[in-house]
């Protein structure tokens, strides 16, 4: 099945942002969110939702993207600041303060999903599955998902038991393990459920 040609714009004429967060089911770790204005005339055959690439095609369509950008911003949101906030706001701040780091200020912003608290006086649009239709939406994807595997990978060698070079902080059956075993790091979201109720329960 051919894959949907992605839009260039939502509003013509208008510099506009598109925004996207990773992160946000993960047991340890940052979220982190990304702005990317790309130009009008944009187009990549390869550039989709980014959890529909591989990995070698998301670190493949990163340098294209930031080459080719008219402005672009990456921004993280602590695991400490998303227990005091909770995910859902986190997720907000991640993407308000990449917003407010770009050095192009844009005119409307697409934001990914059905939900937005937005910070500045920009016009804004939410897009659910916005990554699998817009292009400035989907490079934020890709841009805010490979920096957050850059982080994950860099703390992996401090922490080595839990599997994040593999899981990127989710939880996967040997991240639980893990934390059952050593218990939670630095780096865990202690606001989230860590363990299972069955590995909970299973002395």
């Amino acid at each position: 099945m051919k894959k949907q040609k992605l839009v260039s714009y939502f509003k013509e004429d208008q510099l506009e942002a598109g925004c996207d967060e990773a992160g946000r089911g993960c047991l340890a770790g940052p979220v982190f969110a990304a702005a990317v204005i790309l130009p009008p005339d944009f187009e990549s055959e390869l550039l989709n939702d980014s959890k529909k690439l591989t990995e070698k095609q998301r670190y493949q369509l990163r340098p294209l993207i930031e080459e080719q950008a008219i402005s672009w911003a990456v921004v993280a949101v602590d695991n400490h600041e998303i227990d005091e906030v909770n995910i859902l706001n986190a997720s907000f701040l991640a993407m308000n303060r990449a917003v407010q780091k770009l050095d192009t200020k844009p005119e409307h912003l697409l934001i990914d999903g059905n939900r937005f608290r937005p910070q500045t006086k920009i016009p804004y649009t939410c897009m659910i599955k916005g990554d699998g239709r817009f292009y400035s939406i989907a490079a934020a994807s890709v841009l805010a998902k490979t920096y957050r595997d850059d982080f994950m990978l860099k703390i992996h060698d401090e922490f080595p038991h839990y599997d994040w070079d593999r899981n990127k902080g989710y939880p996967t059956k040997k991240h639980r393990a893990a934390i059952k075993e050593y218990g939670p790091t630095k780096y865990h979201r202690m606001t989230f459920r860590l363990l299972d109720e069955q590995l909970v329960l299973d002395f």
